[in-house]
């Protein structure tokens, strides 16, 4: 989906859904990490995560959608446009929208390495996150040499 079709898909919701047209614009910001979309208050404009579309498909675009739109239709009728407000969850409640979007898949990061160094002499074991020059280090103990097991 382009910037067009996202235009007019949003504008099209907007009319079939609040019966009001949406004069700004509507696109997606590639920085938008863990929110699904945002309004922005001084532009009208909305923002929308292009990984929930690509992850979930349209009817969670379509969702989001409608959740932003409650957000700029309300805030430009001078209502409660607010999670909190009242306005703003009974229009989500009327149009169907979601209050919160489905969280995105995380990216796990691979486990840390643990590095284990044992005395050569004592036996004493260091587990470490960092890997160090045993070179210069020995053990604190007995003053002996380590090795990385």
């Amino acid at each position: 989906m382009d910037q067009k079709q996202l235009q007019a898909l949003v504008e099209q919701i907007s009319i079939r859904v609040f019966g009001k047209p949406f004069r700004h614009t509507a696109f997606f910001n590639p920085r938008l990490r863990t929110t699904g979309g945002r309004y922005m208050l001084q532009t009208h404009n909305i923002e929308l995560n292009k990984k929930h579309y690509e992850q979930f498909g349209e009817e969670e675009l379509i969702a989001i959608i409608k959740h932003e739109l409650c957000h700029y239709h309300l805030h430009l009728e001078g209502k409660g446009y607010r999670h909190r407000d009242r306005d703003f969850r009974e229009l989500l409640q009327k149009v169907g929208a979601p209050r919160y979007c489905r969280p995105l898949a995380r990216n796990t990061k691979a486990p840390k390495t643990i590095y284990t160094y044992i005395c050569t002499s004592c036996g004493l074991t260091y587990r470490r996150k960092r890997r160090i020059n045993i070179d210069r280090y020995v053990c604190g103990r007995c003053r002996s040499k380590l090795k990385l097991s």
